[in-house]
C-alpha cells in the first residue's frame, strides 16, 4: 500500500487528475491504443518503519531549521534535492535504532538526532522511516530541502555491487524524483553536498562539512543508470 505522505505535498489535485485519467482510459481503449501512458513511473514496494516524531522532535527540528537555515519550521516541502547514503550498518534494523531514539547526535551533539527518511536494506527491501513531509538531519546545508535515502553497508562499492539493493535504490529514487520534479542532476551523493546548488549553511564552522559516502565517482555511474530507466512516464 503506497503512503499518502509520499505523494507530492498538495497533492490532491495530482491525485484527482489521476483518477480521471483512469476513467477515462478505462472508458476510451482506442486512447490506450494511441500510446497513451501514465503520468509517473510504478510505485516501488515500500515498507512503513516510522521512527518516533513527536512534537517534542518536530520542536527541535524547528530550532535546528532556524539556527542552520533562518527559518523556524520542521517541515520538509517542495524538496529540491535527493541525497543518497551509505548507512555504515548491516541492517535495517540498525539503522532503526540509531534514529529513533531523540538524543544528541555523536558527531555534532545536536538535536534532535538524525534521521533519514528511507532505508533501503540488502534485500532490496525498501522502508520508510520518516514521513516526506517532516525534515530529517541527514545532510548538513540540505536538510532544509532534501530526501535522504540510507543503504545499509559499509562502503559505495557495498551498495554498488548489490544487485538487489541497487535495483530497489533506483526505482525508489526515480520514483520520488518524478513525483517532486527534482532532475537527475540533483540526485546527489552525500560526499558531493557542498557542491549543491542548494546547499545552504548558517553555522560557519560547518560550511565545509560533509561524508565520504556515495562519492562523485560512484553517483556518475549511480546517476546514469537513474537515466537508463527512462524519464518519468510509465
Amino acid at each position: 500500500r503506497r503512503p499518502d505522505d509520499l505523494l507530492v505535498p498538495g497533492g490532491a489535485a495530482l491525485m484527482f487528475a489521476a483518477l480521471f485519467l483512469t476513467a477515462a482510459l478505462a472508458a476510451f481503449p482506442a486512447a490506450q491504443e494511441k500510446g497513451v501512458r501514465p503520468l509517473f513511473p510504478p510505485a516501488p514496494r515500500v515498507v512503513q518503519k516510522r521512527i518516533p516524531f513527536t512534537a517534542k522532535r518536530k520542536a527541535e527540528m524547528v530550532r535546528y531549521s532556524k539556527r542552520h537555515y533562518g527559518d523556524a519550521t520542521y517541515r520538509l516541502t517542495h524538496p529540491h534535492v535527493i541525497v543518497e547514503h551509505v548507512s555504515e550498518a548491516a541492517t535495517a534494523q540498525a539503522d532503526f535504532n540509531t534514529f529513533a531514539p531523540d538524543v544528541p547526535d555523536p558527531e555534532l551533539h545536536e538535536l534532535p538526532q538524525v534521521c533519514a527518511h528511507f532505508v533501503v536494506d540488502g534485500n532490496g527491501t525498501i522502508y520508510q522511516m520518516v514521513s516526506v513531509t517532516i525534515r530529517c538531519r541527514h545532510t548538513v546545508g540540505l536538510n532544509w530541502t532534501a530526501i535522504g535515502i540510507e543503504h545499509t553497508g559499509f562502503t559505495d562499492g557495498d551498495v554498488m555491487g548489490d544487485p538487489r539493493q541497487l535495483a530497489a535504490s533506483l526505482k525508489l529514487t526515480r520514483w520520488l524524483r518524478c513525483r517532486f520534479g527534482i532532475p537527475v542532476k540533483n540526485v546527489i551523493g552525500h560526499n558531493e553536498s557542498l557542491s549543491s546548488p542548494y546547499h545552504h549553511e548558517l553555522v560557519p564552522a560547518l560550511r565545509n562539512q560533509t561524508h565520504g559516502d556515495m562519492r562523485h565517482a560512484t553517483m556518475v555511474r549511480y546517476r546514469r543508470e537513474l537515466q537508463q530507466l527512462g524519464g518519468c512516464t510509465g
